[in-house]
């Protein structure tokens, strides 16, 4: 399973409507279920981003579905980053002559 770390940044429209952040949250985290995502934390936040998700999909392509989804919303914009543990990087290091 490929993890990913997920930044968001509310839109205008996000924004005026935060006292509905459970229930959209929750839609989205069902979603993310039911495609085989497993949510490992999801975390209201200052500064820069206003959520950041840490989560595990299938494949790239899986995570998509769900990101393409919750931005389509249009109450949030969404930063996906694949996450590699240093096994994982290590390994690629190597298929790439780098270590």
């Amino acid at each position: 399973m490929a993890m990913f770390v997920v930044l968001g940044k509310f839109t205008e429209e996000g924004a005026k409507n935060i006292q509905n952040l459970r229930q959209g949250t929750e839609r989205n985290m069902a979603r993310a279920q039911s495609l085989g995502i497993k949510v490992h934390g999801w975390y209201l936040t200052q500064g820069h981003y206003d959520v950041v998700v840490i989560a595990e999909a299938p494949d790239a392509e899986t995570y998509l579905a769900q990101a393409a989804a919750v931005t389509g919303s249009g109450f949030i914009r969404t930063e996906t980053l694949r996450a590699f543990t240093l096994d994982e990087a290590e390994q690629a290091l190597k298929r790439a002559g780098g270590a």
